[in-house]
This record gives structure tokens, C-alpha cells and sequence, in this order.
């Protein structure tokens, strides 16, 4: 025995090496936890940058006040028609513009090494992605709801019922939820927050125009109104007018959720491992 101990190194006989065992796994619930822990860190953010809530609150406002009274009238011939007509466009329109906070936020979060220090805690990977999709969908909640609120004070009136109006929120924040994907994967894929918005702006401001958001696809040309049928952007905008004010709702709800799904199937992989790839 002491010739064996004798032909060992010293450290050996003091201690022993064992293989890295790696990060511990967590529970489901225990990421449910950190994901609204996470969320909730991204939330109150904004009670110290208030600036954050310009774009879910005053851009959209000033939105709906400038096309229901400066072109309202000319589109619709009076500025209540029009209200009425244009109000669920702004919501699909405004929703989709804030989904690129998200990126901006992750790639925020990248950049200032908010990531690097969530990564040597002993938290579930995905919560600070999960966290930050969960807070901007609360945000868009919120700022639909400013929508509503100025619209009724305006003269806006739900003609359906609650629980189609209930219907209609869920259904504009659950396309939202799927094309977030995207701006995620861009988010992770450049280098500056600015780049993100630089991106958006020129996806999401062509294809909310080319879209019956602000006027009645019968307007335009013809070779245009084929391009605005088959814009998911119509279809959610359509289905929105549907549960609020009445109209067709199966057939536009329906498109909605495909070209939800085709969304997700292709960005939320391509995101995912660009997250995991960054952190």
C-alpha cells in the first residue's frame, strides 16, 4: 500500500478529481418561475426609463389621431366612419411595429452584458428569452388597451360583444407572439439595437401599407389588391374588424393562424439557435 502511495503524485493522495458534472438541470416549474421573475425584472424597467413607453402609448395615439382627422374625412367622408373602419387596422399596425422592441431589448441586454451575468446564475437558459418575449406582450396588451380607451373617448363603440372583443385582443397579441420570432432572430443576429429597428421599419412598414389597415383593398389597383389579399397583415386586420365591429371572422382567423404557424415553424428555430450560438 505505501509503495503504491509512494508512486502517486502528492496532490493525488490528498484529493480527488472528479469530471464536470455541468450545469444543474432545472425543473419546469422552476423556469416557469424565472421566466416571470425575468419578466416582471423587464416590466418595471420602465418605472426607470419611461421613455420605454412611448412607443406602446404616445406613437400609437398619435396615430390614431392623425389619420382619423386629418385624412379621415377625405378617405371615408366623415371622421366617425372612419374611426370605426381604421381603429382595428392601428391595433394589428401598432402591434406589429413594437414587436422589434424585442430585439432592440435583447440585443440591449447582449451588448451591455446583462446575459453574461444571468448566465452564472443558476437559472433555466431560456428565462431571459421567455422573460423579455412575456414583458412586451404585456406591454402590447397595454397598448391596445390606451387604443381602446382613446377610441371610445373619440367615439368608438364595440358593436359585437365582450367576449368577441376578448377574441379579437388574444388573436392580435397571438400573431404578434409569432412574429416577434423574427425580430428575435434579428435581435440576435446584429451588433447594434439601432440595426433591429433599421431592419423592422423596412419589413413591417411596407407590409403594413400594402394592406387594407387604412383603406378598403377595393381602392387600389388591381394588380395591388392581389398582393394585399394574401397579406397576413389584411387577414388579421379583418378578422379584428370582424370581432369588433362585425364582418366575415372564420375565414380571415383562419389565415391568420396559418400563416401563424408558418412563422414560428421557420423563424422561432432559426432564433433559438442564434440565442443559443450568442449566449
Amino acid at each position: 500500500m505505501s509503495t503504491l502511495t509512494a508512486a502517486l503524485p502528492e496532490s493525488s493522495t490528498h484529493r480527488e478529481v472528479w469530471p464536470d458534472p455541468g450545469p444543474a438541470r432545472v425543473s419546469p416549474l422552476e423556469t416557469l418561475r424565472h421566466v416571470r421573475t425575468l419578466a416582471w425584472r423587464n416590466l418595471v424597467q420602465v418605472k426607470h426609463n419611461p421613455m420605454e413607453l412611448i412607443d406602446f402609448s404616445v406613437q400609437p395615439l398619435m396615430f390614431l389621431l392623425l389619420f382619423t382627422y386629418v385624412f379621415g374625412g377625405a378617405i371615408a367622408g366623415s371622421t366617425s366612419d372612419y374611426l370605426t373602419f381604421a381603429l382595428p387596422g392601428l391595433i394589428v399596425q401598432n402591434t406589429l411595429f413594437t414587436t422589434l422592441n424585442t430585439g432592440t431589448g435583447l440585443n440591449t441586454d447582449l451588448t451591455k452584458g446583462v446575459f453574461d451575468r444571468l448566465r452564472s446564475l443558476p437559472i433555466a437558459r431560456s428565462a431571459p428569452l421567455a422573460g423579455r418575449i412575456l414583458a412586451d406582450l404585456a406591454k402590447q396588451v397595454w397598448a391596445i388597451g390606451i387604443l381602446l380607451g382613446l377610441g371610445y373617448i373619440l367615439g368608438f363603440r364595440i358593436e359585437t360583444g365582450p367576449l368577441q372583443a376578448v377574441a379579437a385582443v388574444g388573436l392580435v397579441v397571438l400573431f404578434a407572439l409569432c412574429a416577434s420570432w423574427i425580430a428575435v432572430l434579428v435581435g440576435m443576429l446584429v451588433s447594434e439595437p439601432e440595426k433591429v429597428m433599421v431592419f423592422g421599419f423596412t419589413l413591417i412598414f411596407p407590409l403594413t401599407f400594402v394592406s387594407n389597415v387604412f383603406v378598403q383593398t377595393s381602392t387600389m389597383p388591381g394588380w395591388l389588391q392581389a398582393v394585399v389579399k394574401v397579406n397576413p397583415v389584411t387577414s388579421l386586420a379583418d378578422a379584428t374588424r370582424g370581432l369588433f365591429v362585425g364582418g366575415p371572422v372564420l375565414n380571415p382567423t383562419w389565415h391568420v393562424l396559418v400563416w401563424g404557424v408558418v412563422l414560428v415553424s421557420v423563424f422561432a428555430p432559426l432564433a433559438v439557435r442564434a440565442f443559443r450560438r450568442r449566449v
